[in-house]
């Protein structure tokens, strides 16, 4: 399959040029699209969100409502080309030449661009694991001064550390990832303890990818009055040095890291544990989680 689907989808390309395959070109490709569009909607039927990766290791999001809703949009451009088929089968061979090899040439460019593009994540993601695995130990040192960072936020805005530290309270952030079940869990919960904590601690989530299917699963879990933050590269995990999901990171007051990294629901539950048992009038100075 691996290589058979990519041959088929060079096939059907090639037969959209002629007039005479054309529509059954564009009939093939909305029936390869429509059982895709199937399977995934199973997937999701069934709770399951794995990587899409319709272009290849470039695409590493998970699939979605933005799945089914492009793959919408492709089914419907393969119907406007087999009408087009129909209605005017000689173009393009109508065309004149120079109008012909301007068009090749500008399909050649956006077909490299779009590799070049796919190459460049690639490299991203490669360069941002190979940093992950030489931060050292994980986590900032206690009393160090937290990295700044701006995120686009469930609100449709951008949210960055000052904002949430303007609170007066310390913040939690909470790395997750959509994929993950144990992080779709914990963010069940998370409203509860920013209810009962709301005089000490300030809650926001920090999650990976598309914005769009990040902020969706964030209204799922009912976060609420809890900001949902979306990186699109790993860039505030590194600067935290963050390296899983879910993991926690205690800001104080003064914007300084205030404990280590709590990893896993266990850690994350026993910091907010340790935030409440701690009195009023104490400032930031939470105890090491236990546990770790």
């Amino acid at each position: 399959m691996a290589w058979a689907l990519p041959l088929l989808e060079a096939a059907l390309a090639v037969g959209l040029l002629p007039g005479a395959t054309a529509p059954w070109a564009g009939l093939a490709g909305l029936l390869l699209m429509g059982v895709f569009t199937a399977a995934v909607a199973r997937l999701l039927r069934l709770g399951q969100r794995p990587a899409c990766s319709c272009f290849g290791s470039a695409s590493e999001d998970p699939i979605g409502g933005a799945t089914i809703a492009r793959n919408a949009a492709l089914m419907v451009m393969a119907v406007v080309v087999m009408w087009g088929g129909v209605r005017r089968p000689q173009v393009p061979g109508t065309l004149p030449t120079d109008h012909a090899v301007a068009l090749t040439v500008v399909a050649i460019i956006a077909a490299m661009l779009v590799w070049l593009i796919g190459q460049v994540r690639v490299l991203r993601g490669q360069v941002d694991r190979q940093a992950l695995s030489t931060l050292g130990a994980e986590g900032m040192p206690t009393g160090s001064v937290a990295p700044e960072f701006e995120l686009a936020d469930s609100h449709g805005g951008i949210t960055g550390l000052q904002q949430l530290l303007a609170r007066g309270t310390s913040v939690v952030l909470v790395f997750v990832h959509p994929g993950c079940d144990i992080c779709a869990t914990l963010a069940g919960e998370l409203p509860r303890w920013q209810h009962r904590l709301r005089d000490r601690l300030t809650i926001a989530m920090i999650a990976n990818g598309d914005v769009t299917e990040n902020l969706a699963w964030g209204r799922e879990r009912g976060l609420g009055e809890i900001p949902m933050l979306v990186q699109q590269d790993n860039e505030v995990a590194l600067r935290y040095r963050v390296r899983g999901t879910p993991s926690a990171v205690l800001v104080d007051a003064d914007g300084r890291i205030a404990a280590p990294v709590a990893r896993g629901p266990i850690a994350i539950r026993e910091l907010f544990v340790s935030a409440r048992t701690t009195r009023r009038g104490e400032g930031s100075r939470f105890p090491h989680p236990p546990g770790r």
